[in-house]
């Protein structure tokens, strides 16, 4: 019994200390540990799956829309990292450089890629000639550098795991339009498949993207009311292919820039999956994406044909294509249980020696921790249900959440008061300038500008800070 409640225990309570809540539901759950080398993590298979199976979805929705994947170098040359300057400025201050090769000292110096503009547009500048040539749709799927001062597991590491993408179009509407394409692609992939609803839009021109025209991202709404960047869209316009000389010969044999476009999520998607599910005793995993969708634990598997019943079950469940295993270790049903819970695991199924008795199962919601009686006749089907209905749920739930937390302000004494006793996201007018932003940051204790949705509200006429008249509605929050 004491072990039992020490599982429990290892958890600080959300509402007590949230930082500390999320490094115990890291911890305890065994998703990453920092590594030797400061500010990089260890992905341990607990976490590492949750990647896969949010690789592997994305990667479905990404061919689906006529995404190649590819691979291209980890170092990349300073000159050709120079030349695009505003590029290099926005990394400058995050970038590694490889400056020895064995015991010699390199000609030039090679950053660790920060992200991978610069390679893309050498390969197409290298490639593409003609209209026949375009576009290219391109992805990677690997790791980037970037030397963070201050770090946290998954929100914000040096080296993270992430997908980029990069595309070259003939016209500007073909790349702009994929643009959008690809920051819905996003959207609803963390809505319908990672149960988390989100704010859209476009960013300022101060928070947009190094190098970038026009920044499109995703935020998420975390337990403890800031934002979390989920994913981002940029459109560059012909301002990367300029640098580069990418150009292509039209059906007239006249010669043009081409249009671009990058996109990315990372790992610190998994951090939002924590902080916008989890609760008190762990993880809770939506089912879509969770590695194990339910843990079969036998009880009072001592006692004959417990344990052959428990397989049995295993094996059922495997055959109709759920990701399902089995405890069959020799800890107490009680901590069998905690620990399901720890891992976030969306459903458990018991089975005893009277369950087999009435040919039924217990499935257990993670999520509500209801008690469903199932025949074991049924179960393969009841137990999709099941989960359909915890995965719809965590979605009801969190959009409960973050509607009951977005609110409005038209004077920064209104701003103020509601940043410091309620949290959120606050809609406000924004008349465009750079020093109002700067101003809004300032005296609300850290407030950025998230994103200028599309679908404007015309909550003033003129700017929450300097009065002047408005030119868009902004969401504004603290964030990670």
């Amino acid at each position: 019994m004491a072990k039992e409640k020490k599982l429990v225990e290892s958890i600080t309570s959300r509402d007590e200390d949230f930082a500390q809540w999320y490094t115990d539901v890291v911890r305890e759950a065994e998703l990453c540990d920092y590594s030797g080398v400061k500010g990089c993590l260890n992905y341990l298979p607990n976490g590492y799956a949750i990647w896969e199976n949010i690789q592997a979805d994305l990667d479905k929705r990404f061919k689906d829309t006529g995404v190649q994947n590819v691979y291209l170098p980890v170092l990349i040359p300073e000159t050709l990292l120079q030349k695009e300057k505003d590029h290099i400025e926005g990394f400058a201050p995050e970038v590694a450089w490889v400056t020895k090769g064995g015991e010699e000292n390199l000609a030039e110096r090679f950053c660790i890629r920060p992200t991978s503009e610069t390679l893309f547009c050498d390969v197409w500048s290298k490639t593409v000639q003609s209209h026949r040539d375009l576009p290219k749709v391109w992805n990677q799927w690997c790791s980037v550098l970037r030397w963070e001062k201050t770090t946290r597991p998954f929100l914000r590491s040096r080296e993270f795991l992430w997908q980029e993408g990069h595309t070259i179009h003939a016209t500007y509407e073909e790349a702009e339009q994929r643009t959008i394409q690809m920051l819905n692609v996003y959207k609803d992939f963390v809505e319908q498949d990672l149960a988390i609803p989100l704010v859209t839009g476009r960013k300022t021109e101060s928070e947009k993207f190094a190098g970038a025209q026009d920044t499109y991202t995703i935020e998420a709404l975390m337990h403890d009311g800031k934002a979390l960047q989920s994913g981002t869209s940029h459109f560059f316009g012909n301002g990367f292919a300029d640098a580069y000389g990418i150009q292509y010969l039209d059906k007239n044999n006249e010669l043009h820039s081409v249009y671009e476009t990058s996109w990315g999520l990372s790992t610190r998607i998994i951090g939002a999956i924590i902080m916008v599910h989890g609760d008190d005793s762990g993880l809770v995993l939506p089912p879509r994406i969770a590695p194990i969708q339910t843990r079969i634990i036998p009880v009072a598997q001592h006692k004959e044909g417990v344990l052959e019943a428990a397989n049995d079950l295993m094996d059922k469940l495997k055959a109709a294509g759920y990701r399902v295993a089995i405890d069959d270790s020799e800890k107490s049903p009680g901590w069998k249980f905690s620990e399901q819970e720890m891992l976030g695991i969306p459903t458990r199924v018991e089975i005893g020696p009277k369950d087999i008795e009435k040919n039924q199962a217990v499935i257990v919601r993670r999520d509500t921790r209801e008690k469903i009686f199932v025949s074991l006749d049924e179960i393969d089907s009841k137990l999709q249900e099941v989960l359909d209905d915890v995965q719809k749920s965590l979605y009801e739930k969190a959009k409960a959440f973050l509607e009951d937390h977005i609110s409005s302000a038209t004077t920064m004494d209104e701003m103020n008061e509601k940043f410091n006793t309620k949290k959120g996201f606050i809609k406000a007018m924004w008349c465009g300038e750079e020093a109002c932003e700067e101003e809004i940051k300032a005296q609300t204790g850290g407030a950025t500008s998230r994103c200028i949705p599309e679908e404007q509200e015309q909550l003033a006429d003129t700017c929450i800070c300097c009065g002047k008249p408005a030119k868009h509605m902004v969401y504004w929050g603290k964030a990670y």
